[in-house]
């Protein structure tokens, strides 16, 4: 059987692939048609990201949910776009406030233009893809209101930190599921809602992506820290440099305040809350890290989530639109980038 690759999933259906091969080019002209401002610095920034790429796959699962339906429906290119313009707004404000230098392999808006062009495209794009919602309805605008609330308290929660009585493991848990896991939720619930789904299968697809976004962010957290920053476009170790606490520094200070951690736990702690301004001093706490044992199993809990999406997908009817399914949620976890 030959398998084609779209969007970075592998598809062992022909016809399927391409189908989404064709919707997400329709997909990519309308982003680039969405993002074009009238002014133009407005328009360089608002490009820029655009222009540096992605895997797109936000919309890849909206176009997918949509396949348990009429996939043919316009509507649903639309939601593809909607989501895709919210996450590459939310992308201008993440970098900022985490100081990210590279955003894709390209240096991040704020390096290239400053940090207050960078927040004021974020915010163009927000409302672009507002006024991209918008025309898919007053139920899509209310959909996409409460995702970006959510999104917002996400970022909120991450700032902040855990309180003196929450686990902060638990914490994280929460901070993904609305700073990253709404918005692959909403692009599955679009998808099937607009391709005309009935309530059961909007309602699980919506909890199938929410359970992939959280594994999608882990999986990120493992790949900070073992891949190549000339591979995913991201400077490794940037989480750590700004003392924003992921998966495997979270489950490394678990360990040392179970009492169970050994000489080496400790002292790798201490060297990831000291200063890590310098290249240096970065690069030599990212390599320590990556050879923790708290890397595994972060990769771990992002699998079992993973395989925990999958399982939702039990009462859906075997098929291609299936298989794909099963497949984007592999995807998530079983990559390099």
């Amino acid at each position: 059987m030959s398998v084609t690759r779209t969007a970075s999933i592998p598809l062992a259906d022909e016809a399927l692939a391409r189908r989404l091969e064709h919707q997400l080019a329709l997909v990519e002209t309308r982003l680039y048609a969405a993002v074009a401002q009238a002014d133009q610095l407005a328009d360089e920034a608002s490009r820029h990201l655009v222009h540096a790429g992605g895997k797109r796959l936000r919309p890849a699962l909206t176009l997918l949910a949509a396949e348990l339906g009429d996939p043919g429906r316009p509507a649903v290119v639309e939601a593809a776009v909607a989501v895709e313009l919210t996450h590459l707004a939310s992308l201008y404000h993440d970098d900022v406030m985490d100081s990210a230098p590279l955003r894709r392999g390209a240096p991040s808006a704020h390096e290239v233009w400053g940090n207050t062009v960078a927040i004021l495209t974020g915010d163009l794009l927000f409302a672009r893809a507002s006024a991209t919602v918008a025309g898919l309805g007053p139920d899509a605008v209310r959909i996409h209101a409460e995702t970006f609330e959510r999104l917002c308290l996400g970022q909120l929660a991450e700032t902040v930190g855990p309180g003196p009585d929450d686990d902060p493991i638990e914490h994280y848990l929460r901070v993904l599921s609305d700073k990253t896991a709404s918005l692959v939720g909403t692009s599955a619930r679009y998808g099937a809602t607009f391709a005309g789904c009935d309530a059961p299968t909007v309602d699980l697809l919506t909890a199938f992506g929410e359970r992939v976004g959280v594994a999608f962010q882990l999986a990120d957290d493992y790949i900070d820290l073992v891949s190549d920053g000339a591979l995913t476009g991201k400077t490794p170790g940037t989480d750590l440099r700004e003392g924003v606490a992921t998966m495997p520094t979270l489950l490394l200070r678990a360990r040392v305040a179970s009492g169970q951690a050994d000489a080496t736990d400790m002292a790798l702690l201490e060297q990831l809350s000291g200063d890590l301004s310098s290249d240096a001093a970065l690069a030599a706490a990212v390599t320590a890290l990556r050879q923790h044992q708290v890397v595994a199993q972060t990769r771990e809990r992002s699998t079992a989530l993973a395989r925990e999406a999958v399982d939702l997908l039990d009462p859906l009817p075997a098929g291609p639109a299936k298989d794909a399914l099963v497949a984007f949620a592999r995807v998530l976890v079983d990559r390099d980038a």
